[in-house]
């Protein structure tokens, strides 16, 4: 009985020794030396990141993407990442960097690093010419539609807020704006950076964006935990990319108009 014991406490450790080293970050040289950096996308997140007519990755991820590995020296190998898969698979070593409009949290920072800010997410309002509201607190009346999708956060933000507003909940980011855009809603109170691409379906529809943001969140590359080589790479291309206009001019490319609130550039991190 002893030997056994002895036995699976072996195991146990060498199980606990292998574990550990199989989720050990690979650093920036290691990265250079493999040739590759493998990077986490969300493949059903548009104008973001998802799969082109011809099943490739494209997106504003894929251009930061690419230009991450170019200006590495390797090869980008984007890896589908869900919403809830980011922080898991930087943990576990699945992936060396985290895209997908990954927001700096104090809770995620418990598990991952965060480089300085890859582009901001603004809470406000996208609305149509039918309405002449000029703030977001103004849609708190039964008169006006409030359109969300199932399961976002927001939803109960919203209804804590704005109690008095009517909601419609939808499956996706582009069923939402079709609902203002069909006149089934009348606003959208969201991080809206990310449905404005699918206005452009909708030319007849004026749209309007409130200037009266509710509040902006920061989103940065993530990477493993103590991953320092790496962290510090990134955050000196990021002062770059932002210097020289490329992460608002690739913004613009996607989503179709600028970033609500840019990342101002700082040489200090």
């Amino acid at each position: 009985m002893l030997r056994k014991l002895l036995s699976f406490a072996s195991a146990a450790l060498l199980g606990t020794v292998m574990l550990a080293h199989a989720v050990e970050a690979r650093s920036l040289d290691q990265i250079i030396q493999a040739g590759t950096i493998k990077i986490g996308v969300n493949p059903n997140f548009p104008p973001m990141s998802s799969y082109g007519k011809t099943n490739e990755f494209e997106g504003f991820d894929i251009d930061v993407g690419n230009k991450i590995a170019a200006a590495i020296g390797v090869k980008a190998e984007f890896v589908p990442t869900e919403t809830a898969q980011r922080v898991p698979y930087l943990v576990a070593d699945q992936i060396d960097i985290s895209l997908g409009a990954l927001t700096r949290s104090a809770e995620r920072a418990k598990l991952i690093d965060f480089t300085v800010p890859l582009h901001t997410e603004s809470m406000a309002v996208l609305t149509t010419d039918k309405n002449g509201t000029q703030k977001w607190t103004d849609f708190n009346s039964d008169k006006y539609t409030l359109v969300n999708m199932r399961g976002n956060w927001s939803v109960d933000f919203l209804k804590d807020k704005l109690p008095n507003a009517k909601v419609l909940l939808v499956e996706n980011n582009a069923d939402t704006v079709r609902a203002v855009a069909q006149g089934r809603g009348d606003a959208i109170i969201e991080n809206i950076d990310f449905f404005l691409a699918f206005t452009k379906n909708y030319p007849d529809v004026k749209w309007r964006t409130l200037n009266d943001t509710i509040f902006t969140n920061y989103d940065s590359i993530g990477v493993q935990k103590g991953n320092d080589s790496l962290r510090n790479f990134l955050n000196i291309l990021l002062y770059d990319l932002h210097s020289s206009n490329y992460v608002n001019d690739t913004w613009q490319k996607w989503y179709g108009q600028p970033m609500l609130k840019p990342v101002v550039p700082s040489p200090y991190f």
